[in-house]
Parts: structure tokens; C-alpha cells; sequence
């Protein structure tokens, strides 16, 4: 039985419950529940903290897991990526006083850094030859500066509201992109590709849609030029002479630039349909 670490809280955990029951797999109806076993599927799910569980499938305790990038980096345990999932999309920044003599990742030198993430934090000064002393925090660091106890802190950045209204100020590269995960143990376990074959096919399902229309026979290759799917589209004839009715998979964000476009081609009939699951 496949043994999945899925979390039991935060922005990680709605959405990887929704994947998990998209690709057909029962989830735990009571919240408080910590292990639920779906037979069907031969696995077993572990509802655990975000933050600890690259360590129990680095440690070969459980099999694979859904977890963030900057969680399974900061872990520092033996863990390793699998795949992205395409969700809980999350960059890292550092942020001082604005305008204040902390503006460079050089000036962090010495400096008290505040973060949710130390040992993330640390290999990336590190690597470029700054030593500075992380202060730990479990949230809410953006306060840490105002408070004292930090001259900068290094946290996630979205619009850079949060930071703004605690009077500080984004500077210095890049420290991560984060984007949740699916992460492995040090051994593959024979279940993970099973799994991992259905998180694709969830994720094609939420990109791409099956577009339908009748076309003239003459245009097959111009609309094949506009939507051209996976591979090809599938063209079949009908029975009136010279047209054709074709089925191909396109982008959900393009479908109505390739109806629009189809239409002027002569399509008629066309209809879009959601695609709820798929392999490839």
C-alpha cells in the first residue's frame, strides 16, 4: 500500500485535497481524522503539517507527499522533487526599512535577518559568502523589524502590500519561487508512478479542453494551422459531402480566440467541452 504524506492545513492542503479526489482517490470526510485508508486504490493518506512532511518521506517513513518547494528545501532532509503541482505558487524576497542602510543583500552582512525559513535563508547567503544571524519566527515577521528584533527579513511576497504597510521595502535578487510538490523518499515506491500518472492527468484536465466543430473539407489544414491538439486532431467525415467533424484538445485560456478564429474559417457547430480527466 502506497503510504501519501497530504497536508493537514494551509494553502497547500484544500487544493491538494481537490487533486487528490479529481484523480479518484477518497479523501477524509472528518477533519480531525490523521490516516485514512482508501482500499479502492490501494494507498493509505497521512494528514500532517505542511512543514513536516519532507522530513517523514525523507526518512522513508511514509512513501511520497504533497509539500512546497521552500518547505521541502528548508527541511534539509532527504526528500527529493518528484514533480510541480502547479499551485501554491509563492516567491521569496527580502525586505528592510525603507530607506534605511539595508539595501543590498551585501549590507546583510553581520545583520539579524528574520524568517520563517532559516535554513533556506542561510544557503542562500551562504552560497554568495554572507554570514548573518537568522532570527526564527513561525509567522508574522514583517513585525519582527518595528519590534526590534530584526534589522531585515526574508519572507513571501506576493503584492508586497503586507510589507509595505509594516514600512518596509523589497530589495536584493530573487530568493526562491516556490510552487508545490510532489516529493519523494529515498526509495521509489512502485505505487508512486500510478499516482504520479494521475496528478499529470489532473493537471492536463484543468489546462485543456475538447473542441467539436464541422468544417469544410478544404480547410482542414488551415483549421489544423489555428488548433492542432496533443498530437493532431481527430477529423472524421460526416455524410454530407465535402465536410468534415472534427474533435481537438486546445488550451482552456485559448478557447474562444480558437472558436473565434475557427468560425471565420467557415466552422460550424462548435462546442466546447471540460475534460475531467486524462492520460498521456
Amino acid at each position: 500500500m502506497l503510504r501519501i504524506a497530504v497536508p493537514n492545513k494551509g494553502s497547500l492542503s484544500e487544493i491538494a485535497a481537490e487533486m487528490l479526489a479529481e484523480a479518484g482517490y477518497s479523501g477524509r470526510r472528518d477533519s480531525r481524522k490523521l490516516v485514512h485508508a482508501d482500499t479502492r486504490n490501494d494507498v493509505e493518506f497521512f494528514y500532517l503539517r505542511p512543514r513536516d512532511i519532507a522530513t517523514y518521506v525523507g526518512s522513508g517513513a511514509l512513501d511520497v507527499g504533497i509539500t512546497g518547494r521552500d518547505l521541502l528545501l528548508d527541511s534539509g532532509s532527504g526528500a527529493v522533487e518528484i514533480a510541480a503541482l502547479d499551485f501554491a505558487d509563492s516567491t521569496f524576497r527580502f525586505a528592510s526599512p525603507a530607506g534605511g542602510d539595508v539595501s543590498d543583500i551585501a549590507h546583510l552582512a553581520g545583520k539579524r535577518v528574520a524568517t520563517s525559513y532559516p535554513r533556506l535563508v542561510d544557503d542562500f547567503l551562504r552560497e554568495r559568502g554572507i554570514e548573518a544571524e537568522l532570527v526564527k519566527l513561525d509567522g508574522a515577521v514583517e513585525s519582527a523589524v518595528q519590534l526590534g528584533v530584526a534589522d531585515a527579513v526574508a519572507d513571501v511576497v506576493s503584492t508586497g502590500a503586507t510589507l509595505r504597510a509594516a514600512g518596509l521595502e523589497i530589495f536584493g535578487p530573487v530568493i526562491l519561487e516556490s510552487t508545490a510538490l510532489l516529493v519523494g523518499g529515498p526509495t521509489q515506491h512502485p505505487g508512486s508512478e500510478r499516482l504520479l500518472r494521475r496528478l499529470r492527468g489532473v493537471l492536463v484536465a484543468r489546462k485543456y479542453v475538447i473542441v467539436e466543430y464541422d468544417l469544410p473539407t478544404a480547410q482542414i489544414e488551415a483549421a489544423t494551422a489555428v488548433a492542432n491538439g496533443i498530437e493532431s486532431p481527430t477529423v472524421s467525415p460526416l455524410e454530407k459531402a465535402g465536410w468534415v467533424a472534427v474533435r481537438v484538445m486546445v488550451r482552456r485560456d485559448d478557447a474562444n480566440e480558437v472558436m473565434d478564429r475557427l468560425y471565420d474559417l467557415g466552422a460550424k457547430g462548435i462546442f466546447v467541452t471540460q475534460v475531467h480527466a486524462a492520460r498521456f
